[in-house]
């Protein structure tokens, strides 16, 4: 790939992934409950479900989730459930204590992992995505090498992208002040999923 073609592909990239969605509040709450650490794993696992598609999406794979409708609609309601399944979760939390060591619910970082990978694997949207985007740049010899750096790139920018929320949402005085808002901050998020899972639906 050319460098210009490159430079084309990860500014379309930066444009989604900091667009705000269901990953932004995922990321978001995981940072306020576990503190850094965990909102930082939500951010990596969530790159690697994004650079997944990507991978696929190069490889010609999800031309078989796009036009296939039944697999298609298996995945979109699996991520409505998983979205759904969050926002309860969220609107059921306790408000978080000045500890991010939650005693009776230890937050565990393969916890945050598994959801941000999930919230993006179980998006299909992404495949339409990256279909549309990679129309651009994918042949019909492209091979590993290249569907690698459209992984890299894709899944890189994005981890990067929530990376730096998690970071600056866990700086000291933010993190207090989110701590003492985080019974609100939960409603919210979990109001937000429940709205976006009830959107997939529909």
């Amino acid at each position: 790939m050319e460098f210009s073609s490159w430079l084309a592909l990860a500014a379309i990239c930066v444009m989604g992934a900091i667009s705000p969605g269901p990953s932004l509040a995922v990321v978001m709450r995981n940072t306020v409950k576990g503190g850094r650490g965990h909102g930082v794993v939500t951010a990596l696992g969530h790159g690697l479900g994004v650079g997944l598609y990507a991978l696929i999406t190069a490889l010609g794979l999800a031309l078989l989730i796009t036009r296939n409708p039944l697999l298609f609609d298996m995945i979109r309601y699996g991520g409505a459930g998983f979205l759904a399944w969050l926002g309860v979760k969220a609107l059921l939390a306790r408000p978080a204590t000045g500890d991010t060591r939650v005693g009776d619910h230890p937050v565990r970082g393969r916890q945050g992992a598994f959801e941000g990978f999930m919230v993006a694997f179980l998006n299909p949207q992404l495949a339409i995505f990256f279909v549309a985007l990679f129309s651009q740049f994918v042949q019909a010899d492209t091979g590993w090498q290249q569907g690698g750096v459209m992984m890299l790139t894709a899944g890189g920018i994005d981890a990067l992208w929530y990376v730096l929320v998690a970071l600056l949402l866990s700086r000291g005085p933010v993190l207090v002040w989110l701590k003492a808002k985080s019974g609100m901050i939960d409603k919210l998020s979990g109001l937000v999923l429940l709205a976006l899972a009830l959107k997939v639906v529909l």
